[in-house]
């Protein structure tokens, strides 16, 4: 081979490296950039997704302002969050104790600089026992209601899946029907998701305001004072599933 059909055979070498690199370079910098940012924005990470007992392709990997872990208690969460002041409110009903056995229960209501109120309510434990849907409880009550799912955007990068509840139910008094919004999603502190590494639910409760577009839009804004940036898990079973 002469010196001459060498020398091209290098240049289209280099050429077709240096193609390659422009190709798959800018995947590769957003991959980094999504990991990044996600292990900057906080030092808390957690999993969360629409159920506790199996997997959903809405698993997610959630960088957290605070800890969402039966290792800490889940009173440290901040009562001042934004625009948003809370106030501890504890559960008065024993017999929710009693049934849920919880390990840890929170029960807070914030309110805003327009006077929307917004209630938090944490449940922790290391089993199935203290946790169920919550349209269990509106169907049992003699709500009417609508289902359905939610992302929320994150303020970093990212969202968190949530399922929502638009509930009514007539005033047996005669005055106007009440109205409830419920937004939740549970979080878990690892990918192996271990009941005995324990779960966590985190729901939110409020009248309508507005529409419920708008009502979760005001929820979701409250959930991005908690939670910043996220990315899909990398567990092998949501692997699998998507």
């Amino acid at each position: 081979m002469s010196s001459k059909t060498t020398a091209i055979s290098l240049i289209a070498i280099v050429l077709l490296f240096f193609g390659a690199a422009i190709v798959l370079a800018p995947q590769y910098l957003s991959s980094r950039s999504d990991q990044q940012t996600l292990q900057a924005s906080d030092e808390y990470t957690y999993i969360s997704d629409l159920d506790f007992w199996q997997r959903t392709p809405r698993e997610r990997l959630v960088a957290a302002t605070a800890r969402f872990d039966l290792d800490h208690s889940l009173e440290d969460i901040p009562l001042q969050v934004g625009d948003w002041h809370g106030e501890n409110a504890p559960e008065t009903n024993q017999e929710v104790m009693i049934l849920l056995e919880p390990e840890q229960y929170v029960q807070r209501l914030y309110t805003d600089s327009q006077d929307r109120e917004l209630w938090l309510t944490m449940i922790g434990g290391r089993s199935s026992q203290p946790f169920h849907a919550p349209d269990i409880c509106y169907d049992a009550d003699g709500w009417q209601y609508d289902l359905g799912s939610h992302a929320t955007t994150l303020p970093d990068g990212g969202e968190l899946y949530g399922l929502w509840l638009d509930a009514t139910k007539q005033d047996d008094a005669g005055g106007p029907p009440w109205e409830h919004v419920v937004y939740y999603f549970y979080l878990f502190p690892n990918e192996q998701r271990d009941q005995s590494d324990g779960i966590v639910l985190f729901k939110l409760t409020s009248g309508k305001y507005g529409s419920l577009e708008e009502t979760l839009a005001m929820q979701a804004e409250f959930v991005r004072q908690f939670f910043s940036a996220s990315r899909p898990s990398q567990s092998p079973a949501a692997t699998a599933q998507r």
